[in-house]
């Protein structure tokens, strides 16, 4: 695999684990709430830590079992199509409960306001908690240190791609911090209306990625069948 398909396969399966609407929305009420740099900096530091940790220890774990994962390869082709089928199953579950839901909002932001009312440890560990036991977030961090270990990197290069994936998983985060890092005052419009705009689309950008995934994964997996 060369350099470019690695860095690729990253940015795909990092900004797959990105996008995630409760965590951004979650983020949005802490920058437009008290001490937003504060509370708004630590959520983003917990979710980083909490990505990085996750494609650490699979890496571990991937060599310490001296797992398999060039294409065609058992390991990495029942991984594929596995995580094809979660992001096929997510993808259409997104569209098809925002069909039912009209032109209400999604019924995950209901649950934000009282997110946001709890201490922030409790905050910190719930939005960490959500993030690992996202089923299609575990198979794209799996597919992360796959391609990881597939590449046949030294120590350090397998650091510098996991501090990559770690930024790119991270963006969605990142970017509205570093607006309000910024300027607070200049970007406070902007972030109401990005959380207006996330609360009424962010079903449907969560099931379009999540098919498109999907698709790319299939086509991996079906591929790796006709290799093995």
């Amino acid at each position: 695999m060369t350099n470019g398909t690695l860095w690729a396969e990253l940015l795909a399966y990092g900004s797959g684990i990105a996008i995630s609407p409760i965590h951004i929305g979650l983020l949005l009420l802490l920058l437009l709430g008290p001490q937003p740099l504060r509370r708004g900096g630590l959520f983003v530091l917990a979710w980083v830590v909490t990505v990085t940790t996750m494609v650490v220890l699979l890496l571990t774990v991937g060599h310490g079992l001296l797992l398999t994962m060039e294409k065609g390869s058992s390991h990495r082709t029942g991984l594929d199509l596995l995580a094809a089928g979660a992001l096929l199953a997510l993808g259409l579950k997104e569209l098809l409960d925002r069909k039912e839901e009209g032109q209400d909002a999604p019924g995950w932001t209901r649950q934000l306001d009282r997110l946001c009312a709890m201490p922030l440890p409790l905050l910190l560990g719930a939005s960490c908690a959500i993030e690992v036991i996202s089923p299609d977030d575990l198979f794209l961090f799996a597919k992360a240190a796959s391609a990881l270990l597939s590449s046949g990197l030294t120590r350090l290069q397998e650091v510098l791609y996991t501090a990559g994936f770690s930024v790119a998983a991270s963006l969605a985060l990142l970017l509205p911090f570093g607006a309000v890092l910024v300027g607070r005052d200049q970007v406070v419009p902007l972030l109401e209306k990005g959380k207006q705009v996330l609360f009424a689309r962010g079903d449907l950008l969560v099931g379009g990625i999540s098919l498109v995934l999907a698709g790319y994964l299939g086509w991996q997996g079906i591929e790796g069948l006709q290799l093995s």
